[in-house]
């Protein structure tokens, strides 16, 4: 079962994006790859506790088991060794980072207080796009009176797209509420 999201970008985004930018081949076309949730907990190494409540709000979130992600290397100025438990992270694929799409643009951000748009800056030149949410609680899987702390996350959709232009199209086309 294909969810509503890839539908659409089959029937609409793509034959809007051969006719916005000329490509003569569907395969041209820029398509999302993967979407990657993360969460980095620094207070996680005074109390690893709290990397279990970050991977139930995780799972919550995206409906997908995320993996515990270690400290790479020692940093003795923040008191961080080599295998620490740091954070969570997940990527998404297929139809989970469509749903989870879905849910962000048409749930989430809009829940957002005082929101107006999210940045169209914040591309890395090859047409990945990286947001920061400031606040778990705009998903509403997450029950606001379970919660301990509020904790911010980082949003990572990766595209296909060459430049930054076509991903901001692509994403534009989503349905990703850009501000003007």
């Amino acid at each position: 079962m294909k969810s509503r999201y890839e539908e659409k970008y089959r029937k609409e985004i793509v034959p809007a994006l051969m006719k916005d930018f000329g490509y003569e081949n569907v395969m041209q076309v820029p398509k999302l790859e993967k979407i990657v949730v993360n969460i980095c907990l620094s207070e996680a190494l005074q109390n690893p506790k709290l990397l279990d409540k970050a991977v139930d709000e995780i799972k919550s979130i995206t409906g997908q088991l995320p993996v515990i992600t270690k400290a790479k290397k020692s940093i003795a100025s923040f008191k961080l060794r080599e295998g620490q438990k740091l954070g969570v992270m997940v990527t998404l694929r297929r139809q989970r980072m469509y749903e989870f799409l879905n849910r962000l643009c048409n749930i989430a951000l809009p829940r957002v207080r005082d929101f107006r748009g999210i940045s169209g800056r914040s591309f890395d030149g090859k047409g990945n796009y990286s947001l920061g949410i400031t606040e778990q609680i705009i998903f509403p899987e997450i029950n606001y009176d379970k919660i301990d702390k509020i904790r911010g996350m980082n949003i990572s959709i990766v595209t296909t797209a060459r430049s930054d232009e076509e991903g901001k199209a692509l994403l534009k086309y989503m349905g990703m509420p850009f501000r003007n």
